[in-house]
């Protein structure tokens, strides 16, 4: 049942626990460069047809991640992400495939990556949580969001290495090397054993026991073991069908919808706006083709990366509220400051200068909203409805992002773009209020710690 080889290492087991998010990195990357080229090659002008394939691959990840929730708590987190690798990899070779100009089958293909990529997004967070230590729970945690903005990196390399080719091929090929990851990332999940959590909750503690040896210090596996099978014991003398409505019953509600609001409001801050269509912002910006600016991702990539980085070594340093709170401001400013200035200066402020500003909010993103929105999930939820309510919160994510991929490009075809990111920048500000007087402080707890503390507040 558990799949744990006593060979296999903790550095492997975290890796490929979190190698999901290169999927989710990839494909919210990749278009950014591919959707110039399917633009000349398919004649594409329409701002709403553009949002639509740009955006589709979100409203599949809905459904991925409230699927994934509910077979995961069935089925367990390893065989869901399994199966989502497999389904991703399906969607990157369809969509590498679709008919000349037949715009449907390129939608439905997006549509079967969501699914893979929300499910991914929706379990890994939670995988990673039941495996970290409480220590660590911050830093390991925030190796999904790493290997995220890697996988948006490789992207971003991989459209710049690849705009040389003729227009029909490049966009293919940049979506078509999508399946690569996913192929890696199920190899990988072959080995992995499942969460002890998990394996408690469906009776099988000798099996978590031993995945507890695999990830914990030999004098922290009995007391950490007697922890887990004292909440799931309580669940399930408490146990009642757990549907969508249960998740805001008093008990959990508090908690529920403080991961939940979190996962939305992370992408209706506009961040996606950013690394879905950077190119087109600086054409807007600077006059350069949007296909010749496929430099700009992969400088924004490397900011990304570099806060990821930035963040493993802090992440259990500072509380996770100050950190996303300070975040949150600068964001906020730098989304504001282009509208302001604008004003104020006229004619007389350079356009450029909102790249700049959009570097600055990327890389506080990039190492307090970007991974602590994760870690919060991944933290959050009692372990009765963890994996639905993950599910939930990455349905509720992926539908932000959805919102932004789609009426971006329909924003910036009738107001001015220092206007739409004004108006992001408000929403960043809002954001802040909300988990200031809305969501607790989880750091240095372990999960059962945190379900006691604050359920039925």
């Amino acid at each position: 049942m558990s799949n744990s080889p006593k060979t296999i290492s903790r550095k492997f087991i975290y890796f490929f626990g979190a190698f999901g998010g290169i999927l989710f990195g990839y494909d919210i990357g990749v278009m950014t460069g591919a959707l110039p080229f399917l633009k000349i090659d398919w004649g594409i002008e329409d701002p709403a047809l553009i949002g639509w394939i740009t955006s589709i691959l979100m409203l599949g990840a809905i459904f991925g991640g409230i699927l994934a929730g509910h077979f995961s708590d069935k089925y367990g987190r390893r065989k869901v992400i399994l199966f989502s690798s497999f389904v991703f990899a399906i969607g990157a070779v369809m969509a590498a495939f679709s008919p000349n100009q037949m715009v449907e089958w390129l939608l439905a293909s997006r549509i079967l990556l969501g699914l893979g990529v929300g499910a991914a997004s929706a379990l890994v967070p939670s995988y990673m949580s039941e495996m970290a230590p409480a220590n660590k729970r911050g830093m390991l945690s925030g190796l999904n969001q790493l290997m995220i903005v890697s996988g948006m990196l490789l992207s971003y390399i991989v459209d710049y290495a690849l705009q040389g080719l003729p227009n029909n091929i490049s966009w293919r090929l940049m979506l078509g090397l999508a399946a690569v990851p996913a192929i890696i990332l199920l190899l990988g999940v072959l080995r992995l054993p499942e969460s002890p959590r998990f394996l408690v909750k469906k009776g099988f503690e000798k099996e978590a026991k031993e995945v507890l040896t695999l990830i914990r210090e030999k004098d922290e596996i009995e007391p950490e073991l007697k922890e887990i099978v004292k909440t799931a014991k309580e669940e399930n003398e408490a146990r009642v069908k757990i549907t969508f409505r249960y998740l805001f019953a008093k008990r959990y509600r508090y908690l529920v919808i403080a991961g939940v609001s979190v996962a939305f409001l992370q992408q209706i801050m506009g961040a996606n706006a950013i690394f879905y269509y950077i190119p087109l912002i600086v054409e807007e910006a600077t006059g350069v083709a949007a296909s010749n600016a496929l430099l700009w991702p992969v400088i924004q990539g490397a900011i990304l990366v570099s806060g990821a980085i930035f963040y493993m070594a802090i992440a259990d340093k500072f509380r996770r509220r100050s950190m996303i709170i300070t975040g949150g401001i600068i964001m906020g400013l730098s989304f504001l400051m282009p509208a302001i200035l604008g004003t104020l200066l006229g004619s007389a402020f350079p356009k450029v200068m909102i790249i700049a500003f959009l570097c600055i909010y990327v890389a506080f993103y990039s190492f307090t909203w970007a991974p602590l929105t994760w870690v919060i999930v991944g933290e959050i939820f009692p372990l009765g409805i963890r994996g639905r309510a993950s599910g939930l919160a990455s349905s509720m994510n992926w539908l932000g992002s959805f919102a932004v991929g789609l009426f971006f490009p329909i924003m910036t075809a009738s107001m001015s773009q220092d206007i739409v990111f004004a108006i992001f920048g408000i929403i960043c500000l809002l954001a802040v209020l909300f988990v200031k007087f809305r969501v607790p402080e989880t750091q240095g707890e372990s999960l059962e710690q945190i379900e006691k503390k604050w359920s039925f507040k």
